[in-house]
């Protein structure tokens, strides 16, 4: 072999060897600054799923680092999670947030799941009102009465109008677990979360008039502007106003109205005015007349005195 070319070839060997050994120093130090530029911070991670409601343990968290920026309200310590209750579901290696857990003492259950200045009202349901148990923790429904307006017109018959929108669903029955498949669960009573004025007429409207739910897709937030209907609207095609007044005067308008019989003209006796009774007629006076010799008198005698002069 020759040796010129042996050399070369161990020269270029010697030179890849050296420029190997230099982009691996090169690599560890990008690498060590890299890791040396990333900050890590303890946080409270959970250890496991947590469902809503359940009150936490120590098991089910765990103070671990978390790379990069620490989200907002992320809990630092165990103690400050544990015995709180979860209002909204955690899954596993997330960080515990302070606005996902009820406040110290609150414990657990549906009442843990209701936020401040909000609450949680029972509605009777059956298969229709329930609508065939598919109002379920997590959805959202609206609200429709039935009934008549006090003190207005019953020309329009029973009314039906949408009273409250986009209410959360907060259990069926005793079950405040979310299903993932969304199940049909058929309950006698379901919890709604509303804020207190809501509660009033929710209350009052349940007692009073006939509720019915109407679910909506959990997405959608729009309030729908509605004018509701009433029964005697559905036969003639009209809309309801949004007066009530004005309602009831087009239904009345449209309503058929009865044929008027014609009216039976009776004859009216009218009493004569009293007249006073004519006065008797006077007769006429006798008159005799005397003559006596060239004298010539006369006597008048009244009829009646016959004896007169």
């Amino acid at each position: 072999m020759n040796k010129r070319f042996v050399a070369v070839l161990l020269f270029a060997f010697v030179v890849a060897s050296g420029a190997s050994l230099m982009l691996y120093k090169v690599l560890i130090k990008n690498g060590q600054s890299a890791k040396a530029a990333m900050v890590t911070e303890q946080v409270v991670l959970a250890t496991r799923d947590i469902e809503s409601g359940t009150v936490l343990k120590e098991t089910d968290v765990k103070l671990l680092d978390w790379p990069g920026s620490v989200p907002a309200g992320a809990l630092r310590k165990v103690q400050d999670a544990v015995g709180r209750g979860v209002t909204t579901p955690i899954f596993a290696k997330e960080p515990i947030i302070e606005s996902r857990l009820a406040h110290k003492g609150a414990g657990g259950g549906l009442a843990a799941m209701i936020p401040p200045g909000m609450r949680a009202v029972a509605v009777r349901v059956n298969e229709v009102v329930g609508v065939a148990g598919f109002v379920v923790p997590g959805m959202r429904v609206d609200v429709l009465i039935s009934g008549n307006r006090p003190g207005g017109s019953t020309t329009l018959g029973t009314i039906t109008r949408t009273m409250l929108q986009n209410l959360e669903v907060l259990s069926a029955g005793q079950d405040f677990k979310k299903d993932a498949e969304g199940k049909p669960v058929l309950v006698q009573v379901v919890n709604l979360l509303v804020t207190p004025d809501q509660a009033e007429q929710l209350s009052l409207a349940a007692a009073q008039t006939q509720l019915q739910l109407v679910l909506r897709n959990p997405l959608d937030h729009d309030v729908a502007k509605t004018n509701g209907t009433a029964l005697g609207l559905l036969f003639n095609g009209s809309k309801m106003k949004l007066s009530d007044e004005k309602a009831e005067a087009t239904a009345e308008a449209h309503a058929p109205r009865p044929k008027a019989r014609p009216a039976v003209q009776q004859a009216t006796v009218r009493a004569a005015p009293l007249e006073a009774p004519p006065p008797p007629k006077k007769e006429p006076p006798y008159v005799m007349e005397i003559i006596s010799g060239n004298r010539k008198a006369q006597t008048q005698f009244d009829g009646s005195h016959p004896g007169g002069n």
